[in-house]
C-alpha cells in the first residue's frame, strides 16, 4: 500500500526544491552557474531520501554521509565557478540549505522546511534592494547597533532587579528602566531602518508618516520653518505632513503601552482612537485640498541604540516615574495629571511607560492612568501646534490654528472616555 503521509512529504520536498531552483534559474549565468531547477529538485529529493533511509534502516548516520557527499560535489564546482571569474556563493550555500529541506520534509517538518524555503527566496529574490540598504547603512550604524546589543544581552541580567527610592515612594528599579529603554529604542530603531530603506525624499504625506516614526517634533519644527519659505499654496501639504506624523504619534503610544500592558492600552484605545479619527478626517481634508508634486527630505535622526541617547531617554524615565508617583502619593489623581501634562511638554514615551507600569503594578489605578497618558499626548499636540503657529507663515498659521482647536476638543473628549 502506498504511504500517503511519506509521499505527501516526498512531494513537499520536490516541490520546495522546485521553487528555489526556479528563482535560481531566473537569476543564474548559463556558462558558470552548476544549478538549476532541476538540479535543486533533486537536491531536495535527496536530502528525503537520505532522511528517509536513516529513520527507517535504523542507519543514523546515513545523512551525514550523503550531505559530506553533496558538499564535495558543491566544493569542485565552486572550485570551477571561481576559476571563470565569479566568487559569489549564493548558488552553492542555497543548495547546501536546500539538501536540508528536502531532509526536514522526511522528518514531518514541512511546516518548517516552508517557512525556510520562503525566507531563502525572499533573501534570493531581493538580493539588489539589499545590497542598495548595506550601501544606505553607514558603519557607524553598526557599531552603534552592535555596541547596544551587547549592553543588552550582557549586561542587562546583571542589572539589580529591585526598587530604590525613599519610603512610600520605591519605584526607581535599575532592570525596568532600561527594559524601557529597549523598548523605545526599538520602536525608534524600526522607522530609522524604514526610512534608511525607503530613501530620504518623498511626497509630503509619506514624509510626515516616516518623520512621525522618528519625532514629530522634528517634522512640524522642519516644515513650519519650511513655511516661511515657500508659497502660500503650500500650506495645504505641509500642514498635512505635520499633522501625519502627529497621527503616527497617537497610535505609536497605543503600541508602546500594548507591549507593557495589553490591558492598559485596550483602556488607552478609546480615548487615542478619538484623536487619531479626527486628525484622520482632517488629512483627507488637507489632501483633498491641496496636491504637490514637490517633495520633501525626512531626516532619520541619531541611531536610537546610540548608547548616550539611550542613557539620555533612561535617566528621563527614572525621573518622571519618581515624579509620577511622588505627585500620586502626595496630590492623589489631581498630582498625576498635572505630572503628565508637564512631561508631555517634552516627551511622551517617558510618561505613557511610567503609567504602564504602574497600571501594571496596581490595576486599580488603570484609569487615572490612561487619563495621564491622554493628557500628556494633549499637552505634546499643544505644545507642536504652537510651534505651527508661532514659527508658521501667515497661510500655515491659518489652516493650523483651526486643526489645534478640534484636536484639543477632541482630547477633552478622549480624557473623559478612559476615564
Amino acid at each position: 500500500m502506498i504511504d500517503i503521509e511519506a509521499a505527501w512529504q516526498f512531494g513537499a520536498a520536490l516541490g520546495l526544491g522546485m521553487l528555489i531552483g526556479l528563482e535560481r534559474e531566473r537569476t543564474r549565468d548559463q556558462r558558470q552557474s552548476f544549478a538549476g531547477v532541476r538540479t535543486f529538485a533533486l537536491v531536495a529529493l535527496l536530502g528525503a531520501t537520505a532522511v528517509f533511509t536513516g529513520i527507517h534502516s535504523g542507519l543514523a548516520w546515513f545523512p551525514a554521509v550523503v550531505f559530506t557527499a553533496i558538499a564535495g560535489l558543491i566544493v569542485a564546482a565552486y572550485i570551477m565557478t571561481a576559476r571563470a571569474g565569479d566568487l559569489g556563493m549564493t548558488t552553492e550555500v542555497s543548495v547546501l540549505l536546500t539538501f536540508f529541506i528536502g531532509g526536514l520534509c522526511a522528518w514531518g517538518q514541512v511546516g518548517i522546511a516552508g517557512a525556510i524555503t520562503v525566507s531563502c527566496m525572499l533573501l534570493l529574490a531581493l538580493k539588489g534592494w539589499l545590497h542598495d540598504l548595506a550601501k544606505r547603512i553607514e558603519s557607524s550604524d553598526v557599531e552603534a547597533t552592535l555596541k547596544f546589543a551587547i549592553i543588552t544581552l550582557i549586561i542587562l541580567p546583571l542589572v539589580p532587579n529591585a526598587n530604590y527610592g525613599p519610603e512610600g515612594l520605591e519605584v526607581i528599579n535599575p532592570y525596568k528602566t532600561w527594559l524601557m529603554v529597549v523598548l523605545i529604542a526599538g520602536l525608534n530603531f524600526v522607522g530609522y531602518i524604514l526610512i534608511k530603506v525607503v530613501g530620504r525624499e518623498h511626497g509630503f504625506g509619506i514624509t510626515g508618516l516616516l518623520g512621525g516614526l522618528v519625532s514629530s517634533t522634528a517634522v512640524t519644527l522642519g516644515f513650519s520653518q519650511r513655511s516661511r519659505k515657500e508659497a502660500d499654496i503650500l500650506a495645504p501639504v505641509l500642514a498635512l505632513a505635520i499633522l501625519l506624523s502627529w497621527t503616527v504619534m497617537f497610535f505609536r503610544v497605543v503600541i508602546e503601552v500594548a507591549v507593557i500592558n495589553a490591558a492598559l492600552a485596550m483602556h488607552l484605545a478609546s480615548g487615542l482612537v478619538v484623536l487619531g479619527v479626527v486628525s484622520l478626517g482632517v488629512c483627507v481634508l488637507l489632501w483633498r485640498k491641496g496636491r504637490s508634486t514637490e517633495k520633501a527630505e525626512v531626516e532619520s535622526g541619531h541611531n536610537p541604540f546610540e548608547l548616550g541617547e539611550a542613557i539620555k531617554f533612561g535617566g528621563l524615565f527614572a525621573v518622571v516615574v519618581f515624579i509620577a508617583k511622588a505627585a500620586q502619593v502626595y496630590f492623589g489623581n489631581t498630582g498625576l495629571y498635572v505630572a503628565g501634562a508637564l512631561a508631555g511638554l517634552t516627551d511622551v514615551d517617558a510618561i505613557s511607560l511610567s503609567m504602564a507600569n504602574l497600571a501594571l503594578s496596581d490595576p486599580e489605578s488603570a484609569a487615572p492612568a490612561a487619563r495621564t497618558i491622554v493628557i500628556a499626548v494633549i499637552s505634546n499636540t499643544l505644545v507642536k501646534s504652537g510651534m505651527t503657529i508661532w514659527l508658521g507663515a501667515a497661510a500655515l498659521r491659518r489652516t493650523m490654528i483651526p486643526i489645534a482647536v478640534a484636536l484639543g476638543l477632541s482630547g477633552i473628549a478622549a480624557v473623559y472616555l478612559v476615564g
